[in-house]
């Protein structure tokens, strides 16, 4: 499925494959060859996504553009299910397994293999030929890596890096009742959006 929002139109070359399940919103900009797989969600909701060429993103995944942190891709990238990529940075030749998460201003350098159900947390780069191993985070920059029975040392880290400024433009004593109704308000945006395909 292909949405305009915010008045910008996917771009989907004649060499890329999108699924008929799949669905790109706003401002998506396809390299060549791309392959978008059953149920994939790439949304450029107030800022854009770009693909590289020769990337897949298997079937679930989400890749969010927001504002200040468009979601960018390399070349020869894969995204595997499930995966979610906000306003993160992906640089070439990435592997990013099922259920990775990337945060916005995330970068994953070239040649990192994110493994699965890992984490690069925001404002985060992961150096070039990193590995983040299974279900373990990445945090800082340079990022450091942490199992996820090390909370404690990782949040010395991550308190600094401003997750809910970063996220959702608010302090972290923001009551989840305004930070929601902003939210509500903000994707409300989608109301307006046009199918293009029909």
């Amino acid at each position: 499925m292909l949405l305009e929002h915010r008045g910008a139109r996917p771009v989907v070359p004649e060499s890329a494959y999108v699924a008929p399940t799949a669905v790109l919103c706003g401002a998506v900009v396809l390299g060549e060859r791309v392959r978008v797989l059953h149920g994939a969600v790439l949304t450029a909701e107030d800022g854009e996504v770009q693909v590289g060429s020769d990337v897949v993103v298997m079937e679930n995944a989400l890749v969010r553009g927001r504002a200040g942190h468009p979601a960018v891709v390399g070349d020869a990238v894969l995204i595997g299910p499930h995966a979610h990529l906000n306003g993160a940075r992906v640089e070439d030749e990435v592997f990013a397994a099922t259920g990775v998460s990337m945060f916005p201003g995330a970068v994953a350098g070239t040649r990192s293999e994110l493994r699965i159900n890992s984490v690069l947390h925001v404002n985060s780069r992961l150096a070039a030929d990193a590995v983040l191993p299974i279900g373990w985070i990445a945090v800082g920059d340079p990022a450091q890596l942490f199992p996820p029975d090390r909370h404690g040392e990782l949040w010395k880290i991550q308190r600094g890096l401003d997750f809910p400024g970063t996220v959702y433009g608010a302090d972290r004593d923001t009551s989840m009742r305004s930070l929601m109704a902003r939210q509500v308000e903000f994707y409300g945006a989608h109301r307006d959006d046009r199918r293009l395909d029909e």
